[in-house]
């Protein structure tokens, strides 16, 4: 049965949270804690219910390899609960939630608020926006010449930037031992989401063309600027899905989701087919550029039939069947996830996505086989055998010619679960090229449903299966072979970057 994945960061989740918030999923305002101990108290409630249902529900609670799993668990319900008396209001109640899935350190994992917009804090900012770019952080954009653009951030209220983003970040969002994590969180140290247990900094020093500038920050409410250079900051422009030629002989792929809508949907099997029927031209193009900036997973099923019409169907089965050869996967057969299984059934063959309509099946079956027999796990196993796999790097029949063309694939600082999938596939040929940032990693535990509590407050976010045997391990992140640490990160940018390239390596 064809492996088709579809999982989403908690970033990437938080999105869905907020879409489902706007359409009126959350708590009315109505029926929302009322005074500062009602916000203790619904805080406390929804953490041990969100507790429960991951212990009920995880693989890793059952997982053999994985004998800390719980007490990782109670940990992070510990850390979280010791905030509880300090929860009085949204701000908190969110913040205390954020602080519970950064201990549980997994991003297919926790528990995210689903707050109506009319609570949301008021963000500020200091009338600039900073970006990571590798080994500081850096002024992207500012209203005013100081600081100014490309300044480097040294310390704030005496202490050394980094250990200040330790404490005001990365205590409550993101994990700091992935390199990725300092280019998509570590930005945020200068924008006030009001988070009530940390202090924002009051006065900042710079550095630039070797001259020092100390300024007090002046938090104000934030204006169309933040907006605008907030979305383009860390990613650069925001490109639509889709196969563009900026130059003759240049083709520039743009994926920034493997989480498509109907139109996106259309578009990636259109310019799939594009490629699979006019192959020439990739053949004979000069350079391709698989952009996956701002992409934060979704399904594998998109950049795996893309890959097998650039390089060929049967070339992107062996090779990746040699580089996984032995990998089984165990669904966890609760009864929520076995449902969860059965209704994907429906969704998609609502959405005429025939392919993983049957691959929900077979899970399904298989789950509920193991549920109905008591056991935890319903085992799938690899089907492709020791022998099988030695023949995946050999000269064998292929179905299309082989391709030459250089291929960049850019990778932004959050690409995670289907965007590293993506590079799992890109990176088994030798004319793959990595540029941008080093990537997020994963753990081994993938399928993300979401569930809402009862309290309409917050989400909790389950995963339903563990990759048992995976090459890529737990924590593991891409390293590009070439890093972009132009503020811009424009297309620009990396055009520059990619004809440079091309005429070092002729």
């Amino acid at each position: 049965m064809k492996n088709i994945s579809h999982r989403f960061t908690l970033t990437a989740i938080a999105a869905l949270f907020m879409a489902a918030s706007l359409n009126g999923v959350a708590q009315t305002q109505s029926n929302l804690p009322a005074t500062p101990a009602a916000w203790t108290e619904a805080f406390k409630k929804d953490l041990d219910l969100a507790y429960q249902e991951t212990l009920e529900n995880h693989p890793g609670s059952h997982d053999p390899r994985n004998p800390d799993f719980r007490k990782n668990l109670d940990l992070a319900r510990s850390n979280a609960m010791a905030l509880a008396d300090r929860v009085k209001d949204a701000a908190g109640y969110e913040a205390a939630f954020n602080r519970f899935n950064v201990s549980l350190h997994d991003g297919h994992a926790g528990a995210q608020a689903t707050l109506p917009p009319s609570l949301a804090p008021r963000i500020r900012w200091p009338g600039f926006i900073t970006v990571w770019r590798g080994d500081a952080l850096y002024v992207y954009a500012s209203e005013t010449d100081q600081p100014a653009v490309g300044s480097r951030l040294v310390s704030c209220d005496g202490k050394p930037v980094k250990d200040l983003i330790m404490e005001n970040v990365f205590s409550f969002k993101g994990r700091s031992d992935e390199a990725g994590h300092w280019w998509y969180f570590a930005r945020q140290f200068m924008i006030d989401y009001g988070n009530p247990f940390i202090q924002m900094p009051k006065q900042c020093v710079f550095s630039h063309q070797n001259k020092t500038l100390t300024q007090s920050l002046a938090w104000q409410p934030v204006n169309d600027n933040f907006e605008s250079w907030r979305a383009r900051s860390y990613n650069g422009e925001s490109l639509p899905t889709g196969l563009t030629e900026p130059r003759k002989n240049l083709l520039w792929v743009a994926m920034p989701s493997f989480q498509p809508n109907q139109a996106e949907r259309e578009t990636l099997n259109k310019m799939t087919q594009e490629i699979t029927e006019h192959r020439d031209r990739a053949l004979h193009a000069d350079a391709i550029v698989i952009d996956l900036r701002e992409n934060q997973g979704g399904s594998s099923e998109w950049s795996k039939k893309f890959a097998e019409a650039l390089w060929g169907k049967n070339r992107v089965t062996k090779l990746m069947q040699a580089y996984s050869p032995n990998t089984d996967v165990w669904w966890r057969a609760s009864r929520d996830n076995t449902a969860y299984m059965q209704n994907l059934i429906t969704q998609f063959n609502s959405e005429h996505r025939a392919d993983s309509a049957a691959w929900a099946q077979a899970n399904a079956s298989g789950m509920q086989a193991a549920l109905d027999k008591g056991e935890l796990f319903y085992v799938q196993s690899s089907s492709v055998t020791k022998d099988a796999a030695k023949t995946g790097n050999k000269a064998l029949p292929e179905d299309t010619s082989s391709l030459k063309t250089p291929v960049y694939v850019i990778v932004p600082g959050q690409c995670a679960s289907a965007c590293l999938d993506a590079l799992d596939v890109f990176t088994r040929f030798d004319n793959t090229k990595l540029i941008g940032a080093p990537s997020s990693a994963d753990s081994t535990y993938m399928e993300v449903r979401i569930k809402p509590l009862p309290s309409g407050l917050a989400r909790v976010v389950i995963p339903n299966k563990v990759y048992v045997n995976r090459p890529r391990a737990a924590g593991q992140i891409y390293t590009p072979a070439i890093t972009v640490t132009d503020i811009a990160w424009s297309m620009n940018d990396f055009l520059k970057i990619v004809e440079a390239d091309l005429v070092k390596s002729r």
